[in-house]
């Protein structure tokens, strides 16, 4: 089934790869390959958008997910839909270039129906986490609930709040971020000009020797805006080494990923109307990293 997307201006292979959430490169081969339509005509890869064009991807053909790997904890669970843990260094679902390895294929190996209304890669998926975030990840079993949970997405219904450790010392309690995202190559950066629009409610949760842990909640869901938004106040996510969290800071507190963890996940069930409320502790290697952060006395 092919997804149907808006455009915003640029490119049209960056935007392709902005909006449905694949590398650059699995956008362009979609493009040379005839999967890919501006208002029902093939274009160029280097097709100037205007914005406001219907893109119609055909994503390439799954032949199948694989169901494999380890099982994931399930956290809330119905005939509707599944709240799980992801583990960090997982992808949410697979790519044409990346098929296996998933939590969608985890959760298939589990024998969790997985709404097809997703798209051939991406059946139940209405929101993901990078492949280096852990924590709370809601997936649709059936078409009615994927429907019904992008809408909820889409209106930003669901209330969905982050921890993060970052660098140095963050002066404000609680402050806003307002500051749109576009793509540069593969980075995400703040573009003023023609970046799409992304909000970051930020409160201090604990003040450490060299770091601060906060409390982050994405009032809109751009690729990496966490950590692009942290970045572009000076405080990158420890860890995260492709937005300035890297280094030795980072393994001094024993990081190899970004200190960044989807710890609450809160919405109203689209089919019952019940409120779901969810919170994940930390996983062990970010809680040790914590840990050493509170010991830095370094002067």
């Amino acid at each position: 089934m092919p997804e149907r997307l808006v455009a915003r201006p640029g490119r049209l292979d960056a935007v392709l790869a902005s909006l449905a959430g694949i590398p650059r490169t699995e956008a362009q081969r979609a493009i040379e390959e005839g999967r890919v339509r501006v208002d029902g005509v093939p274009r160029r890869r280097s097709h100037r958008l205007a914005g406001g064009e219907r893109i119609e991807f055909d994503p390439a053909p799954a032949a199948g997910l694989v169901p494999e790997g380890p099982p994931v904890p399930v956290r809330f669970e119905d005939e509707h839909l599944i709240v799980v843990a992801k583990p960090a260094g997982v992808l949410t679902h697979p790519t044409p270039t990346r098929r296996r390895g998933a939590l969608v294929n985890r959760l298939l190996a589990m024998g969790r129906p997985l709404a097809p209304a997703g798209g051939a890669l991406r059946p139940g998926v209405v929101h993901r986490l990078d492949v280096g975030t852990s924590g709370l990840v809601v997936l649709a079993k059936t078409d009615e609930a994927h429907r019904a949970l992008a809408a909820l997405m889409r209106r930003h219904e669901a209330d969905r709040r982050y921890l993060a450790l970052v660098r140095g010392r963050v002066g404000p309690e609680a402050f806003a971020i307002d500051a749109p995202l576009g793509r540069r190559a593969a980075r995400v950066v703040v573009d003023r000009v023609g970046g799409r629009a992304a909000a970051t409610e930020v409160r201090v949760v604990e003040r450490l020797p060299r770091a601060t842990l906060l409390e982050a909640a994405p009032r809109t869901g751009r690729t990496h805006q966490i950590r692009v938004h942290l970045a572009a106040i000076g405080h990158p996510v420890l860890g995260d080494r492709a937005y300035g969290g890297g280094g030795d800071e980072a393994r001094r507190v024993g990081l190899d990923r970004p200190f960044l963890h989807a710890w609450r996940l809160g919405f109203r069930h689209p089919i019952t109307g019940a409120r779901v409320e969810l919170e994940e502790p930390l996983p062990d290697e970010l809680a040790s990293a914590l840990e050493r952060a509170r010991d830095d006395q370094r002067p």
